[in-house]
Formats: C-alpha cells, sequence, structure tokens
C-alpha cells in the first residue's frame, strides 16, 4: 500500500530527523523532496500547494526552531500536516458513520461502476454486523448490470446479513422503498443501498441517484472510489460532490496502487471525510480509516496500533483457554491441537498482509525473510495433517514408515517433507509440556522460531 510514497518519505523523514540544526536551504531541499514524492504519488497539485504552504509556514515558526531536536520536530509537522490532509482536522467524529436516527439508518453508496461498490457494501455489512452488533439488510438499486443483483446477494450471504431480493424491470426508487418499508417491518437497524455504476459520469445516472436520494432521505452517502483512478478519482469524486451531498468517501482498492494519491486527494476536494478503506479483496478487508495512523504509517513510521488489533482478531481467545486447560490437566497435546496452532499462526502472522503496519525499519528486516515460503510450508503441514486418519492425529506414535509414505502420497509431498514436519510437531510437544498452560503468546513466539521463513 501507497509502496513508493513510504518509500520516498521515509528517507526524507531519516534525514530530516538526523539534521542538528534546520536552515532555510536544507528545509527547502526537504520540502522539495517531500512536493515530488506527493506529486509521483498522484495527489492533485492544489492539495499539494496547500500540505507544502503549511508545513513551511510551522517549519520556520518557533514549533521547529526552538526545538531541541529540530530535525524530529519537523518531521512532527509532516505528520500533522499529512493526517490533517486526510481529515485529521475535521476531528475524530467525523470518519464514524451516523446512527443517529430512527432505525434504519439507511447507506446509500454511489460510485463509478467497477469502483468495487457492490463488494464493499458486503464488506460494510460484515463490519457493521460484527464491530456494531448491527441487524443489517441490504438492497441493489442497479437494474442494468444483471450480475450486480446476484453479486450482491452472494456477498450479503457470505457477510450473513439480510438481502432484499429485487428485479431489473423494477425502477431503482421503487426499489430503495419497497425495501424501506421491509426493514422497519423486521426491525434492521442498517439498510445499504447499492446504485448502478456507469463507465463514466452523465446526467441520467445523476438524475437517477439523486431522485433514489430524495426519496429514502439517506443518513449517510458514500462515495466509493477506486484509489488506483490516480488523478481521475478527483475529477469523479468533485462530479458526485457537487451532484450529491455526500457525507463520506470509501477509498477501495488500496492495496493494489503503490502510488496512492488519491487518498490524499480526495478529502482535500470534496471537503468529506475518508470514512473506510478497501485493503483486500476478502470480505474482511475493510479498515474504518484513521487519517493519524494512516499518516504514520505513509511516513514509514508504521501502524502498531492496527497490528495488534489483527493479532487480537486472529487470536482464538477460546480455543487457547481451552488447549492451555488440557495441557495443565495431563492432557496430551496430538497432531489436531499442532494443526489449530497452525492456523492461528496463519491468522496471527497473516503474514505479508501485516508488513505494511510495521515501521520501515522493520520492513526492511522482515522482508529477508520468505513470506510467501512460510506460508506454502504452512499450507503443505496442513496438508500433511489432513491426510492422516483420526487415530493418527490422535496417536502420532502410531505413524510409521509405510503410514508415512501413505500420508506424503495424500498430500502430493515426499516422505522427508512429512518426517521434518513430524520433527517440528515433536519439538512443539515438548515444549508444551515445559509451558503445562503458560500463555497463548509464549506458545506463538516458540511456533514462529519453527516455521521456515519466520526467524
Amino acid at each position: 500500500m501507497l509502496d513508493n510514497l513510504t518509500q520516498r518519505l521515509a528517507k526524507v523523514v531519516k534525514t530530516m530527523r538526523g539534521e542538528a540544526r534546520l536552515t532555510e536551504s536544507n528545509t527547502a531541499e526537504m520540502l522539495r523532496e517531500v512536493r515530488l514524492a506527493l506529486l509521483e504519488a498522484d495527489v492533485a497539485l492544489p492539495a499539494v500547494r496547500e500540505f507544502i504552504a503549511k508545513v513551511k509556514e510551522k517549519a520556520v515558526g518557533e514549533e521547529v526552531i526552538g526545538s531541541l531536536t529540530p530535525g524530529q520536530a519537523l518531521v512532527g509537522v509532516v505528520q500533522r500536516e499529512l493526517a490533517s490532509l486526510m481529515g485529521a482536522d475535521l476531528g475524530p467524529e467525523a470518519s464514524q458513520l451516523n446512527f443517529a436516527t430512527q432505525p434504519p439508518a439507511i447507506i446509500l453508496m454511489a460510485g463509478l461502476q467497477g469502483a468495487g461498490k457492490t463488494t464493499t457494501v458486503g464488506k460494510l455489512a460484515k463490519y457493521l454486523r460484527e464491530n456494531k452488533k448491527k441487524k443489517v439488510l441490504t438492497v441493489s438499486a442497479d437494474v442494468y448490470r444483471p450480475a450486480a443483483i446476484g453479486q450482491l446477494e452472494t456477498v450479503t450471504g457470505q457477510a450473513g446479513a439480510d438481502f432484499f431480493p429485487t428485479k431489473t424491470t423494477d425502477k431503482p426508487v421503487d426499489i430503495a422503498l419497497a425495501a424501506l418499508d421491509y426493514a422497519k417491518r423486521h426491525f434492521h437497524d442498517v439498510l445499504i443501498i447499492d446504485t448502478a455504476g456507469r463507465l463514466g459520469i452523465d446526467e441520467a445516472m445523476m438524475q437517477e441517484i439523486s431522485a433514489v436520494h430524495a426519496a429514502v432521505k439517506p443518513i449517510e452517502t458514500l462515495f466509493v472510489v477506486d484509489a488506483m483512478l490516480g488523478q481521475d478519482a478527483i475529477n469523479t469524486a468533485k462530479a458526485f460532490s457537487d451532484a450529491l451531498p455526500l457525507t463520506g468517501i470509501v477509498l477501495t482498492k488500496l492495496d493494489g496502487d503503490s502510488r496512492g494519491g488519491a487518498a490524499l486527494s480526495v478529502r482535500h476536494i470534496t471537503g468529506k471525510p475518508i470514512k473506510f478503506a478497501g485493503v483486500a479483496e476478502k470480505l474482511d478487508g475493510l479498515e474504518a480509516f484513521d487519517p493519524s495512523r494512516m499518516a504514520n504509517r505513509i511516513l514509514g513510521m508504521g501502524d502498531i496500533l492496527a497490528l495488534v488489533e489483527e493479532a487480537r482478531k486472529g487470536v482464538d481467545v477460546a480455543a487457547a483457554q481451552d488447549l492451555a486447560q488440557k495441557i495443565k490437566s495431563g492432557g496430551k497435546f496430538d497432531l489436531n491441537d499442532f494443526k489449530a496452532q497452525l492456523g492461528q499462526m496463519k491468522k496471527m502472522g497473516g503474514m505479508a498482509g501485516l508488513l505494511d503496519k510495521l515501521p520501515a525499519q522493520m520492513q526492511q528486516a522482515a522482508g529477508n525473510a520468505n513470506m510467501d515460503q512460510a506460508e506454502k510450508q504452512v499450507r503443505r503441514m496442513e496438508g500433511m495433517i489432513n491426510s492422516m486418519t483420526l487415530q493418527e492425529r490422535a496417536k502420532p506414535e502410531l505413524i510409521k514408515a509405510t503410514r508415512k509414505r501413505r500420508i506424503a502420497a495424500g498430500a502430493g509431498v515426499q516422505v522427508q517433507e512429512v518426517n521434518r514436519m513430524l520433527a517440528q510437531f515433536e519439538q512443539m510437544q515438548t515444549m508444551m509440556k515445559k509451558l503445562k498452560g503458560g500463555g497463548m503468546m509464549k506458545m506463538m513466539r516458540s511456533m514462529k522460531g519453527m516455521m521456515p521463513g519466520m526467524r
């Protein structure tokens, strides 16, 4: 995510921090580097100009010059202004969804075709259901793309939310009103309306979405924009902002763009807060947007809070406690437990996906480990365990030469790999005896040391 910009700015930040004294010339040189980095990342020129002007104004003020560490003070100014550019100046409440209305709270999704609106509706439904404990209903008012209704039904089902069926012969306004009536009668907390996108902005599209907006009066109107559009994202955002009373922005495909200038420009152009960012294709790949934390990541400072949140989501606390209790009461750590731990490792490490949340120096160190190889090896080990009988998993001591050959053939690996996996399992088993329920993190750390490419 935003790789090029992060690399350029992390380099500038390192130089800034090393400056014992700031002069007009070295400050100007640093600001020039920051300006070039932003422009190369496709950030809109007006946004770049305003950002540089604000940093320059504060850089020559008391805040930096009077500091004992002026280089670090300047980094602080850049971080705060970068966060401000992405909406931190609007306050923490601005990036939150508003539910202060008689249920259902209606969320209208707008954007061009291909921006990822329908998938985002599914992700948002899952996010609201799991994180906000809301009962969610989704509906498609896209009557032009027959596959859109089926796609939304599928992603809604995967998200565990309710879906209101529609036909392509229905009118968008009628669809929205019927879904609203259904949501009221079935006590839904939130209704998310997916609207039709076009390949480009046109009059008919804007009139149609304005009519849907007027009919249901949504509390949130979110503009979904593809971060990979670059400068085009800014023009599209402006057109939608002029036509609709937008309340926020959702940036999609932020993980697919190494430049990511749209993230820094769209808020500046529309004046509306970025509420969510799509950072992976999977349904849980939606993050609530935090300008300060995103600024840290862009500057190569990492996002440790996000890292902790990911780890917390990945760990099945109940399963960890059950295993700890089992070991404590003298139970034997078997291959079923080992497989469960591999699953936890995949979630916690998750593995390359967490890299961009680490500070730049740690990213470089972690980059030396072959993450792809580590993930591949974990999958192979799971495959070997899946090739075993239930008896073999419960009593690994039964696994001798002939059984090893059968397991290897079933998993599509060599017998040596089965031997290696069993050796790692035995290491883990020995460790468990010593731990006697001594905590999940100890288990994870010990296991991480045994994972190929994860040392």
